[in-house]
């Protein structure tokens, strides 16, 4: 058995701004927003979603999933981190510090 390294493990954040002004644009979002959850995205705000990768060729798959994906209009960034750098994230809930985010279970290869 192999554990991964926390330095090749990835974190994707994807970031986006979508206008929903109009119906078409309301669909359009929450249907990119579904994309992401189907695709085992988590929220951690509404408009950012992160997902842990085994590494940086996962990382190339689902950036190509999601551009296929994409809404005909707005922002949308993709951003990559190693495990061992978001582990120092600090997060707050209001003034209070909130807990970090629990890393899932450590990935065995056989």
């Amino acid at each position: 058995m192999t554990e991964l390294s926390s330095y090749k493990l990835m974190w994707m954040i994807v970031l986006f701004d979508l206008p929903v002004i109009t119906q078409e644009e309301r669909k359009a979002a929450s249907l990119f927003r579904k994309t992401l959850l189907d695709k085992g995205f988590h929220m951690s705000q509404y408009s950012v979603y992160y997902r842990l990768l085994s590494g940086k060729e996962a990382l190339d798959g689902y950036i190509r999933e999601i551009q296929s994906q994409l809404p005909t209009k707005g922002k949308v960034d993709i951003l990559a981190i190693t495990d061992k750098q978001y582990e120092g994230i600090i997060s707050f809930s209001g003034k209070s510090k909130g807990k970090n985010k629990q890393k899932p279970s450590q990935l065995l290869l056989f």
